[in-house]
């Protein structure tokens, strides 16, 4: 990983323009070419960023960085404090919590909770930039990504967005719809959700933990 703190400003055009104006930020770029743009004060969100696969052309006062969609950003480097390089190895992927993870088993074997007709295609996903927790099909095989919080927030619904922005560019998956599937979601993340076009849908945890210990009990030939 790449992180270069310099004073900047950045110009992006693509799906829509805007503008960074001269300030200190934090450049960093994963080792699959992804970069982000962070401020100080703008909490974990990156003011922008562009995912892989991308091109970068790297110059003294400038970076250049395209994808295949037409989106250019263009970092304007005007002085450059802090450039460091250091290789971080494979990472072992983040652990859910018991109740998410449960929560993500539960819904894996009933998939049709979410929407009727809904059947798995497989668990943990896998994109170039993460996995996705299910991978579905609907009625009309069409596949559905679903990702799967305890609590929905904000960070959780772009965290999809991102995974279906990858998955569209399979020919073979594409177009994929997105279910975003919580406990609770705040007002503010069911907002984007429907913004991004992703159903945002409150998946009653604890009933579907009776039912799993119901049919165990039934099935229990001890």
């Amino acid at each position: 990983m790449r992180l270069l703190v310099a004073r900047c400003s950045v110009d992006y055009s693509g799906r829509l323009n805007a503008h960074l104006p001269e300030a200190t930020r934090l450049i960093m770029v994963k080792a699959d070419g992804t970069l982000a743009i962070h401020s100080d004060g703008n909490a974990s969100k990156p003011l922008n960023w562009m995912v892989a696969p991308n091109v970068a052309e790297i110059h003294d006062d400038k970076w250049v960085v395209s994808n295949g969609k037409g989106e250019i950003l263009t970092i304007w480097i005007h002085e450059v404090l802090e450039d460091i390089t250091h290789e971080l190895g494979d990472d072992p992927g983040l652990e859910k919590d018991g109740v998410e993870a449960h929560l993500q088993e539960l819904l894996a074997a009933k998939p049709w909770v979410l929407e009727e007709g809904l059947t798995l295609i497989r668990r943990e996903y896998p994109t170039d930039i993460g996995p996705v927790d299910l991978l579905c099909a609907d009625t009309t095989q069409k596949a559905v990504a679903v990702e799967i919080k305890r609590r929905g927030e904000i960070d959780g619904v772009e965290q999809l967005a991102r995974y279906l922005e990858r998955l569209d560019n399979d020919p073979r998956l594409a177009p994929v719809r997105g279910i975003f599937a919580a406990q609770q979601i705040a007002p503010q993340a069911r907002v984007m959700a429907e913004a991004r076009g992703i159903e945002a849908i409150e998946v009653d945890y604890d009933g579907l933990r009776e039912a799993e210990d119901t049919e165990l009990r039934l099935f229990d030939i001890r």
